[in-house]
């Protein structure tokens, strides 16, 4: 039996050896049972219990004459030795495979989240959770160059109040300005730090601090620390807690730049949203086309000028956009391609669809990158149709009344109704028209009525009278308003003088039976000036008993002759030359209207 047992005793003392030879690399590739860590400690204990009964039974063996094996007892005592040594060594082992896994673990993380609050807070509860930490801080460079607390979790999991934040400042400035780890077992008897004020009043023992570091800038430390036990850090902690740093040193790293192609990205997006903002909100239409001719950008406004959808104009070529708005276009293309011209303000009024003929101006230049090469052409199109409508209504209109008087006119103020005062009203009108009319056809009847007309209107304008209106083969005209005018009479009678005048010019360039003659009638009074009419149609006119008054003088003023009432005879008295006529009866009146003839103007008056 003993022999037996000797026996057995060697084989597991021989497997010892082998587990003792072949334990490093065995343990780190293969899986450790959980029950491994049992059984040896279980032998240990068996191999003790033998040695010592057999210790008990030596001198009943001596008495038997049987006495053990020389350094039977001895071996036993080693082979539990043994197993207790490699009992350590295994729970080494797993402790570091452990630790490996969790490295792995962070790593996964690390290149799997680029949220960097949770990585970090993985990191920082895996490290309490292998070196057994109270708490555990990651603290990084602000902008002013001082380390702040971004990351503080404790044992729990759980995050740090502003409150709960002790630390050793001494330590962490040592760290920082030696960029070195280190490390203390106990900090209340460490020479190095024991008589700092922090680490006494917060009664800090265990602490292990490291320095983070990304492409070899010392950027930020991670502090961990037990204000309980004592020499709970070694060297293998600091060795593990380097390797963690380098680990959160990634997930920075990896945020930050993640962080800075978001941030590029959102600018990017912004910068788009932007130009697409500025060419839809822009009234002119903006056109790009590439090098090779293909147009690549088309904005709102010039879909609506060129009366095509975006989609017909993306992607077609510049040949068949321009050619149908004018075939000069082409050539101006290919010279601002290749000989960098500009050309500004291009005129063109083509047929477009539905709108007609319009008006559009164009500016042609090279599109360039920010290295200032050509990269193909931008069009820029105003339409022009609106606005050459009004400059041509604007110059019908200045026909008929003077430009300083529109120059006064604001479109913004003006409304139906309108306001008693003062003017000279003049009435002119072509005598003998009527008979002229029946002999004559009518083309010919409108140039000759335009060309009176026409000289009529001048006059007037040229003293800057507003005329009213044509009524058939007459006109009507006023001074003094909208413009205060002190001479307005004055101007109204220069006016019919200037007329007559031009119509013994007309006469010149006319057949003898084409000669007609004005009669012309003013006289000064009140009356109502203003808009009437609708919304719709506005007239600016004067309406009173004044201007009628004028309408009666002119109906009997012969060809050639101008007739003016004696109110405003009055008021160029000393100025004109004036000849009383007969008192006319005028139909409506009750009294006859005293006129005079004017002649011409004084000598002193005639350079006015």
């Amino acid at each position: 039996m003993l022999v037996y047992v000797v026996y057995r005793l060697s084989v597991t003392y021989n497997r010892i050896e082998v587990i003792q030879r072949k334990g490093a690399s065995t343990l780190s590739d293969q899986t450790i049972q959980p029950s491994l860590e049992e059984h040896l400690l279980r032998m240990s204990r068996r191999a003790e219990e033998l040695r010592g009964r057999l210790a008990s039974h030596r001198a009943t063996l001596v008495r038997a004459h049987v006495d053990l094996p020389e350094g039977v007892l001895e071996g036993l005592r080693q082979i539990s030795g043994t197993l207790l040594l490699l009992l350590k060594t295994v729970k080494e082992h797993e402790q570091d495979r452990r630790n490996l896994r969790a490295l792995a673990e962070i790593g996964q993380v690390v290149n799997s989240s680029l949220d960097t609050k949770t990585v970090l807070n993985e990191v920082m509860d895996t490290i309490i959770r292998l070196t057994g930490a109270e708490r555990a801080f990651l603290m990084l460079r602000n902008e002013l160059g001082e380390m702040e607390i971004n990351v503080a979790r404790n044992w729990e999991r759980m995050s740090l109040e502003s409150g709960e934040i002790e630390i050793s400042r001494t330590i962490i400035k040592r760290v920082v300005l030696q960029g070195e780890a280190v490390l203390t077992t106990n900090a209340q008897t460490d020479p190095r730090f024991g008589r700092q004020e922090s680490i006494v009043a917060y009664n800090l023992r265990s602490i292990l601090c490291i320095p983070l570091k990304v492409k070899g800038e010392l950027t930020g430390v991670i502090y961990a620390d037990n204000r309980v036990r004592e020499g709970l850090f070694t060297e293998k902690e600091r060795s593990l807690l380097s390797d963690f740093a380098n680990q959160a040193a990634v997930a920075l790293e990896n945020a930050r730049l993640f962080e800075s192609v978001r941030r590029t990205l959102d600018e990017v997006i912004e910068l788009k949203n932007l130009m697409e903002d500025v060419f839809t909100s822009i009234a002119s239409g903006v056109i790009t086309a590439d090098v090779d001719g293909t147009i690549t950008l088309c904005n709102p406004a010039a879909e609506a000028i060129l009366a095509t959808p975006k989609k017909a104009i993306l992607g077609t070529s510049l040949r068949e956009l321009l050619e149908p708005l004018s075939p000069d276009l082409l050539q101006k293309v290919i010279e601002v391609e290749q000989a960098d011209q500009r050309f500004i303000g291009l005129e063109v009024e083509p047929v477009i669809g539905e709108r007609g003929e319009v008006n559009l101006s164009l500016n042609i230049t090279p599109l360039k990158t920010a290295d200032r090469t050509t990269r193909g052409v931008t069009i820029v199109v105003d339409d022009l149709t609106e606005k050459r409508r009004l400059e041509a209504q604007r110059r019908l209109f200045e026909r008929m009344v003077s430009p300083a008087v529109i120059d006064q006119l604001d479109p913004d103020s003006l409304h139906l109704g309108g306001s008693r005062t003062e003017i000279t009203t003049l009435f002119a009108d072509i005598r003998g028209f009527t008979a002229f009319s029946e002999t004559t056809d009518p083309e010919t009847l409108v140039g000759v009525l335009n060309g009176f007309l026409a000289t009529a209107a001048e006059a007037i304008l040229s003293e800057e009278g507003t005329i009213d209106k044509f009524l058939g083969d007459a006109v009507m005209a006023w001074f003094n308003a909208p413009i205060p005018q002190p001479d307005h009479t004055l101007r109204a009678v220069r006016a019919a003088l200037a007329m007559q005048q031009a119509v013994l010019k007309l006469h010149q360039a006319l057949p003898e039976e084409f000669r007609l003659y004005f009669g012309v009638g003013i006289h000064y009074g009140e009356a109502l000036l203003g808009l009437v009419g609708t919304q719709r149609r506005l007239e600016y006119t004067a309406i009173g008993d004044s201007v009628n008054t004028a309408r009666r003088l002119q109906e009997n003023a012969a060809e050639g002759q101008i007739l003016i009432s004696q109110q405003a005879a009055e008021r160029v008295s000393g100025l004109v030359e004036l000849v009383e006529v007969d008192p006319i009866h005028a139909e409506g009146k009750e009294q006859p209207i005293v006129v005079y003839d004017v002649v011409g103007l004084l000598q002193t008056n005639s350079s006015a």
